[in-house]
């Protein structure tokens, strides 16, 4: 019964495409259930971020507070439980999900501060354009899309 199914979900993984080869990876599992259809805040779930380069670098555990959805474009929020970049531990941050097969790409709050510990009082579900592209053979983003009942 398709009346049924969640309202809304962004899955998956992906590695983001750097020439100087850094190794970015971006982890999603966050569902908003059917019967919360009329509030995306209800979203529950986690996704994970990376950025490491010649062993340097930092990870993140995120924390879901927010996913909207429209067609195969997803942005989701969440506070970071867990990091090793400090001053990230405690502030929101936003990912978007551009889901276009094996062509996926992925935008984030932090894009015009550079680092996500800078983004101090954002509000949920606010993110940037999917600028970034997923590296070849990486990209396995699912977008289930919303149906707001207006």
């Amino acid at each position: 019964d398709p009346s049924l199914r969640e309202a809304a979900a962004l899955t998956g993984t992906a590695k983001l495409y750097r020439s100087a080869g850094d190794d970015i990876t971006f982890s999603f599992d966050a569902h908003l259930a059917a019967k919360d259809n009329a509030d995306p805040t209800k979203a529950t779930g986690t996704f994970r971020f990376s950025h490491y380069l010649h062993g340097d670098g930092a990870y993140a555990k995120v924390k879901v507070d927010c996913l909207l959805t429209g067609g195969k474009v997803a942005v989701i929020s969440g506070v970071i439980t867990e990091s090793d970049l400090p001053g990230a531990k405690g502030n929101r941050v936003g990912v978007t999900v551009h889901d276009l097969g094996r062509h996926d790409r992925l935008g984030y709050s932090w894009a015009s501060v550079g680092n996500p510990a800078e983004t101090k009082d954002l509000p949920k579900c606010v993110s940037s354009a999917p600028f970034e592209k997923v590296k070849q053979g990486t990209g396995d983003f699912h977008v289930v899309p919303w149906h707001p009942h207006f």
